[in-house]
């Protein structure tokens, strides 16, 4: 006959009467703190991870400084200038190719004048024949998937730190430290007639002033 203990902290309570293989157990309902509405938001009321993921989505960041998890902020700004800036350089070049290969159709239509001439910076290096269209063209294409994509990186680096800052937020109260012990120790059960044995296994979290009694099954 085994025995198990878990020594929780003051939310649950229970007794042991008297006897062998008897237990009252007294448990009121219990609510994560991560699920309280305990925290205040433009006038509402909202759990600790509502009101991170709100922070995070009004101020990049903003949910991360709200956990105290300050040393992400290098990251969450980073990904999101890295892609910013990226998305910015690309849309420039996609710009000035795209007036460069209109300017070179209208030249194929048989246009004339200051339209049909390709003045860019970069694009207007190639040459003037279809040589020279056909690897703007190309060139215009990659400007222009670039583009497409760091748009996309822009989002999912602005929603992976939301994310960041709701996990972060349900974790803040969880005790990951090394002052957690486990006790594991013989227990003689008094049943009447034979003895007989098991094993009490006393689990206390760092918040527990000392161990609950064992129960007895």
């Amino acid at each position: 006959m085994g025995l198990f203990c878990l020594a929780a902290p003051a939310a649950r309570a229970q007794a042991v009467t008297a006897g062998p293989d008897s237990v009252r157990v007294q448990a009121g309902p219990t609510v994560a703190d991560s699920l309280r509405r305990n925290q205040r938001l433009l006038g509402m009321r909202v759990t600790r991870p509502q009101k991170a993921v709100l922070l995070a989505a009004m101020l990049p960041g903003a949910g991360q400084v709200y956990n105290h998890k300050y040393w992400k902020l290098p990251l969450v700004y980073g990904a999101l200038g890295g892609t910013v800036a990226a998305e910015v350089f690309y849309w420039q070049r996609y710009r000035e190719f795209k007036r460069g290969v209109d300017a070179r159709r209208n030249r194929q239509n048989g246009l004339t004048g200051p339209e049909s001439v390709d003045t860019g910076t970069r694009s207007g290096v190639y040459t003037q024949d279809a040589a020279g269209d056909a690897q703007q063209f190309n060139a215009l294409r990659f400007y222009r998937s670039n583009r497409d994509v760091f748009f996309a990186y822009i989002g999912l680096a602005y929603g992976a730190q939301i994310l960041d800052a709701l996990v972060d937020a349900h974790l803040y109260d969880f005790d990951v430290s090394d002052n957690l012990s486990l006790n594991v120790q013989p227990y003689a059960l008094p049943v009447p007639g034979s003895p007989s044995f098991g094993l009490a296994f006393t689990f206390t979290p760092r918040t527990a002033a000392k161990s609950v009694v064992p129960r007895r099954f």
